[in-house]
This record gives C-alpha cells, sequence and structure tokens, in this order.
C-alpha cells in the first residue's frame, strides 16, 4: 500500500532579521566572548526572568548544562544518579562522564516521564541525584518528586531539555524550586545550533557554577587565580545574540504546536493500534518538542519500519529512544551492577515503549490544521501497511 504524500512542512530552524540583527550586534560590539561582550549576559537575564528563575548560566551544549549542573550538586565518583530508562543518552552519561553511577529506573507507560514509584524504590545513601526528564515537553510528576526529594533529602536536576516555556500547575520551570538543565541544539524548540543553560534556584550554587564553567576563574580576574578545577563551558556572543531571537518568539510557535496538536492527538487516537503519548494534565503549557505515539506490540523491527515508510512518504518521523542500558555506550563507564536484562525485567514500560514508540520533529505541528489531518491520514496507511 502507498501512502499519501505528506504536506510541506515547515522548515526548521526558523529565522529572521531578528536574528540577522543580533548577529551583527555581536559582530560590531568588537568582543565576541562573554567576559567582553554583552550578548550571553543579556540572554541569561532575559532566559532566567522568561522561565521564572532567579539565575540562569549560559553553556556550551545541553551536555554540558547536564554535567555542570551535577558537578556543582555534589555529583562525583561515589554516587549515584537516578535516570529515567527511557531518555536520550546524555541524561546517564552527564553523570557517568563525572564518575559517578547512572541508575535506571522505570517510566510510566502514558507519559513516558520517570516513574516516581520506581524512583523511590532506587534510592540508596550513596543517591546524590534524581534526574528527571520532561519528555518530548509534559512535565514529569514534580509534586510527588518534591515530596520525594524532601523526604529523602535528595537533590532534583530537571533536564528540561525538552521543555522550554513548559509550566506544571502555572507554574514555569525556573519556579519550581530545583535546578534545570537546557539544550539548544539544532532540534531544540530554540536553538543557535548547539547551547545550554542552567537555572538555578539560589547564588550559591550559581556562583560556584560561573566558576566551573570558566576554569575555575573568576569574572575579574587578571592574575590568573584559579580558585577550582573547571572545564572551558563558555557561550560565544554570537550564539547568544541568536538564541535571544528565538526566545523572543518561543511562547508564539509552541502557542501553534499546543493547537495543531489538540487536532492531530484525537486523529492519531482513532488509528486502530494507536496509543498517542499522554500529558499529565498538570502541566498546564506543554511545548511539544515531540509528536510522540505508540504502537504497541509492533516489535522494533516493524516500528523501524514504520519510521522508514513516513520518512519515504515526507513526515519527518524518528524511532523513540533505544532504552539507555540496550547501548554500548551505558556500559562504558558508570553503569549499575545488573545486567541489561536484569534492567530490562526492572523497567518493562521503558523497554516496550523503546520498541514501539514514534516521535514526529516538532515542526510537523507548526504546519496548518488541514495538514494534522493529512499527516493522520499518512500515518494510518503506514501502520496498516506494516
Amino acid at each position: 500500500m502507498n501512502v499519501r504524500q505528506a504536506p510541506e512542512y515547515p522548515q526548521w530552524p526558523q529565522y529572521d532579521a531578528t536574528e540577522r540583527e543580533g548577529l551583527i550586534r555581536a559582530l560590531e560590539q568588537g568582543q565576541w566572548w562573554r567576559m567582553g561582550g554583552s550578548e550571553v549576559d543579556s540572554f541569561e537575564r532575559e532566559f532566567a526572568e522568561f522561565h521564572g528563575a532567579p539565575h540562569a548560566l549560559a553553556v556550551t551544549n545541553g551536555t554540558h548544562a547536564l554535567e555542570l549542573a551535577l558537578q556543582v550538586m555534589g555529583v562525583g565518583p561515589g554516587s549515584e544518579v537516578i535516570v529515567p530508562a527511557f531518555t536520550f543518552i546524555s541524561s546517564s552519561q552527564a553523570a557517568q562522564r563525572l564518575g559517578a553511577v547512572a541508575v535506571p529506573v522505570d517510566v510510566d507507560p502514558r507519559t513516558y516521564n520517570i516513574d516516581v514509584a520506581a524512583a523511590a524504590a532506587a534510592v540508596t545513601p550513596r543517591t546524590r541525584v534524581i534526574m528527571p526528564v520532561h519528555m518530548a515537553g509534559f512535565l514529569a510528576d514534580m509534586d510527588a518528586l518534591a515530596k520525594l526529594s524532601a523526604d529523602t533529602g535528595v537533590a532534583l536536576l530537571q533536564d528540561a531539555a525538552h521543555a522550554h516555556a513548559a509550566r506544571w500547575q502555572g507554574k514555569r520551570v525556573g519556579e519550581l524550586g530545583s535546578v534545570a538543565a537546557f539544550s539548544f541544539q539544532n532540534g531544540k524548540l530554540m536553538t543557535a545550533g548547539e547551547g545550554g543553560a542552567v537555572l538555578f534556584p539560589d547564588s550559591e550554587l550559581y556562583e560556584k557554577a560561573f566558576l566551573r564553567h570558566s576554569c575555575g576563574r573568576p569574572r575579574t580576574d587578571r592574575l590568573y587565580k584559579h580558585q577550582i578545577a573547571g572545564s572551558n563551558l563558555r557561550l560565544n556572543e554570537f550564539s547568544a545574540a541568536v538564541l535571544r531571537a528565538q526566545l523572543g518568539r518561543l511562547e508564539g510557535q509552541i502557542k501553534t504546536r499546543q493547537q495543531r496538536w489538540a487536532t492531530l492527538y484525537p486523529l492519531l487516537e482513532k488509528i486502530d493500534g494507536v496509543v498517542p503519548q499522554r500529558a499529565d494534565e498538570r502541566t498546564d503549557f506543554p511545548s511539544h518538542y515531540m509528536a510522540m505515539f505508540r504502537v504497541p506490540g509492533i516489535g522494533e523491527e516493524n516500528r523501524n519500519a514504520l519510521v522508514d515508510r513516513l520518512v519515504a512518504a515526507g513526515v519527518p518521523a524518528f524511532a523513540g529512544f533505544r532504552a539507555i542500558y540496550r547501548t554500548d555506550a551505558f556500559w562504558e563507564m558508570g553503569a549499575p551492577d545488573e545486567t541489561p536484562d536484569q534492567l530490562a525485567e526492572r523497567c518493562p514500560h521503558a523497554e516496550a515503549i523503546s520498541q514501539d514508540c514514534v516521535w514526529l520533529h516538532h515542526r510537523t505541528l507548526l504546519a496548518t490544521e488541514q495538514d494534522m489531518h493529512r499527516t493522520a491520514e499518512i500515518v494510518a496507511d503506514a501502520v496498516a501497511a506494516v
């Protein structure tokens, strides 16, 4: 069966004269790194204010944002970080590269977010951080996670790489009382090709992170008095200028995606065998980084064939993340003392989702209302043909 031809989805990244003007502004200020220019400082203030956080620190990429946040939160050799088993590998590798053990736990089969009960069961005296990942811009259960953190004394680090502008019961990510890390990689909801940021709820962690991200060197140092060990994770002025422009149109784009998902979701739900991702209703402003759905029981091989059919028809489709314990990279360092099959037994939902999940690029949700109907028809044809 041949699938229908897809609409002409909007391209990504998107830009206009605002980015161009920002790049010229950064160029002509004559200082192109953050210690001499003003673009990074301005972006940090604007991003922090937009997300309701006291402090934001811009860094080189989203993976470094996680790694830096974990480091200033005390993660290192001998400690453990609890991560969802269904996520992009950076969530676990950020902990593992610091010498910590990444402990995968299962996820909710509807939201694909961390299962709070599973996280609670995995806490040990060595657990330093619990890292919820806000999958596709649907926030994890931040109420239950906050209680778990308070009960155990284990800090939370929100992996908000998908959750720019998202809100939980009216609260923005920076208003939820915990550290949060973002990515500005090329496919993200706002982008400079690469880049990242960390939101901090207090000045102490922010100041530690600033030193760590700038080779341990204070802002005004002229005598190379590096105070602590660090690395160069500083964002450049050109990227910050682009991100300032991207931030300006973010909320409007997200509102369009919310409207389109409200159309696409019931259409996908009507397709035999298709189960679209569901948000916790307390995520009252989801950012829709992906349009995700499952075809339970399809199996990994047929799921991959389904993705191929969608791509061939012009739909920007991708296979769901592989469960992190099913990758060779996970086992190189900082892995728990369990086998992949043992972890799979502990994480049945993550194991299943990684084999039956498909996601559509968020630019799909920037197309027209009519295009949502055409997209659903293509998905229905492709599922029926596999």
